[in-house]
């Protein structure tokens, strides 16, 4: 199916929604005004132990919880296609295509630079072949090259004062209709379907990370810091496991309360049992 007038590069304008929806995007124009925070607390003991089992096999590069949460992220957003939606110049829009994004750390130190990675998924795709993008793209983000996004940002960082105010005037106009170009936002993390941080790779709780008007993100999830925490059966016995909490930061404008709950609860399915990972991301999950 070819573009059709109102849609753009990287979206299909959408006509047919709620009125409710439609409306929405009219009265709260802000993604930053209309953020919806979700907590989870997940279980490890399923994850660990899928871990040890896959790791046992594949000793070079290990599999590790991260590229578990990239992968059922990715699969939840193929499997709930309203959470690969997103609000641009007051319309929504259905996503392309499903990506993830996050940032590396070149060097863990209070001067170490920080560059930009993007995982492009498809619907064959499983834990093995995110796994193995990811490795790319964080052996790709710890050399010496410099990904798209962050090239354009240094030359634009180079311009006098004046221009760097008319460029950025600009590029939010541009932003704001999709036209900014291609190379400039290729690996831009707010264009994507969602953004991961990993607070927990620097000693940090997860918690609340707000959206940005800037882009295209409807989604970002904050993990944090693995750890023995106290879980109850349903005798009020208390068992200390291994767990880590989650936050989710959604655009409330893009489905309802209902759906967010469906697919929370996909995702912690999907954690506690990771061995779904290994079919295809479009292949669908029992309830």
């Amino acid at each position: 199916m070819g573009k059709k007038f109102g849609d753009r590069k990287d979206g299909v304008r959408l006509k047919k929604i709620s009125s409710m929806h439609a409306i929405m995007p009219l009265m709260y124009p802000n993604r930053c005004d209309n953020e919806a925070f979700i907590s989870e607390r997940i279980d490890l003991t399923n994850v660990n132990a899928y871990l040890e089992k896959k790791n046992a096999a594949n000793p070079d590069y290990e599999y590790n919880l991260f590229q578990v949460l990239v992968t059922a992220v990715l699969k939840v957003i193929t499997l709930r296609p309203k959470m690969n939606r997103f609000i641009a110049n007051q319309t929504m829009y259905q996503r392309n295509e499903v990506t993830a994004a996050f940032t590396v750390k070149k060097v863990f130190s209070d001067n170490g630079a920080e560059a930009l990675a993007q995982i492009h998924a498809k619907d064959s795709d499983t834990i093995d072949t995110i796994h193995d993008a990811i490795y790319q793209q964080v052996s790709f983000c710890r050399s010496e090259e410099k990904d798209p996004s962050t090239a354009s940002m240094d030359v634009v960082q180079k311009l006098p004062v004046v221009l760097l105010k008319m460029a950025g005037a600009a590029a939010r106009f541009l932003d704001r209709h999709g036209w900014m170009p291609k190379g400039v936002i290729a690996t831009d993390p707010f264009y994507c379907s969602a953004v991961l941080s990993n607070l927990g790779s620097i000693k940090l709780r997860a918690g609340y990370h707000h959206l940005t008007n800037w882009g295209t993100c409807s989604l970002f999830c904050t993990i944090g810091e693995i750890k023995k925490r106290p879980f109850y059966d349903d005798e009020g016995k208390v068992e200390m496991r291994e767990s880590v909490d989650l936050g989710l930061t959604i655009d409330e404008r893009i489905a309802d309360g209902y759906y967010y709950s469906r697919t929370v609860q996909l995702l912690r399915k999907l954690l506690e049992n990771p061995e779904l990972l290994e079919k295809p991301l479009s292949e669908k999950v029992d309830d």
